[in-house]
């Protein structure tokens, strides 16, 4: 299956720590791999076996935070049949699962301290004990583990070993976080952007504007390249127009004037608006018509003379002009294109 998320970019930080990791990949040594949510530790982890002896063997992959504590040591070490509740059958674990090959244990930092223990064990000796049985297993597997979770930091608290720890520290990969990466914001919006116009079946990729590439480069990325690909998919697949250079950008799509707001015991002091354009009607000195024979026409000449006065006032920048009218982009945008405004403005 191909991988969505492929290794792009040119920073130097992102260059050092893929070396790092491809030097120590034919090495039959654990690997630590280090990074905020979203930078691309389990990338490495395949890397590193790929690049590996072992990389014709299976590459096991194990969240270590996606299962209950009651059931992280019998999914690494299996269990007998009869060994406990429900255990109506002998079951593998991912050690067995990955032997000969890679074992990459995900979220490390939230293993218990009695799954601890056993892994120390394996790591050291080279053989798991399944839950109920009296015999030891051999197993010849190669742990690759992440977090995002500062270990040593875990160590002084007394909730990670520090023997566990320096075993498994042969190697630590730290991944730098996307803020960090300079220059490589714009390479992987455009690698998702080409990836999603492909998907839309749109007949060429018209790139992103100058605007929205500031926008993207400008934004701080919590959610690393992760949340940089939902945002770059989800710009493209509102994006209307395939001929035009994408521009529209939302980071928060919870983000609206209509949102759900926490509630208090105050009454409101007005009603909600019924139209986005009315929401604005306080920041433009655009005075109502005071009679009409057409409801409908009056109300879109007022809508249209609210955007054209907005525009005007703040340059035709058109960010400015939704914040002064308390609008999304995306609002602002629709709003512009319903009254036939696109084409006179500039920003």
């Amino acid at each position: 299956m191909e991988r969505t998320n492929q290794f792009v970019g040119q920073s130097l930080a992102f260059l050092d720590a893929v070396e790092r990791a491809s030097r120590a990949a034919p090495l039959n040594r654990p690997v630590l791999v280090i990074g905020e949510r979203g930078t691309g530790k389990e990338l490495i982890a395949e890397r590193l076996h790929h690049l590996s002896g072992r990389w014709a063997a299976p590459l096991i992959v194990m969240n270590c935070a996606a299962l209950p504590e009651t059931l992280i040591e019998a999914e690494l070490f299996g269990h007998e049949a009869g060994s406990f509740t429900g255990a109506s059958k002998t079951r593998h674990g991912r050690f067995e699962e990955a032997d000969g090959g890679t074992l990459f244990l995900d979220e490390l930092g939230t293993l218990s301290m009695p799954a601890q223990d056993r892994l120390l064990r394996a790591v050291e000796y080279g053989e798991i004990t399944r839950i109920g049985a009296s015999k030891p297993i051999d197993v010849d597997v190669r742990i690759v583990a992440a977090t995002n979770a500062s270990l040593p930091a875990e160590v002084e608290k007394g909730r990670f070993r520090a023997d566990l720890l320096d075993r498994l520290s042969f190697e630590v990969v730290t991944l730098p976080p996307l803020r960090a990466r300079t220059g490589d914001i714009p390479l992987l919006a455009d690698h998702f952007g080409r990836r999603m116009a492909v998907e839309l079946d749109w007949p060429n990729w018209p790139g992103f504007s100058t605007t929205a590439v500031g926008e993207l480069e400008g934004y701080s990325w919590p959610g690393n390249i992760r949340e940089l690909k939902n945002v770059v998919e989800r710009a493209v697949y509102r994006w209307e127009d395939p001929e035009r250079p994408v521009e529209a950008i939302q980071f928060d799509p919870f983000h609206s004037p209509w949102a759900p707001q926490a509630t208090t015991s105050q009454p409101r002091a007005q009603v909600e608006p019924e139209s986005e354009i009315e929401a604005s009607e306080a920041a433009s000195p655009v005075a109502p018509p005071t009679s009409t024979s057409d409801f409908r026409a009056a109300v879109s000449d007022y809508e249209r003379a609210l955007l054209q006065n907005a525009l005007a006032a703040n340059r035709f920048n058109q960010r400015a002009t939704a914040t002064a009218l308390n609008l999304s982009y995306d609002q602002l945008r629709h709003a512009l294109k319903r009254h036939k405004l696109l084409e006179t403005d500039t920003a």
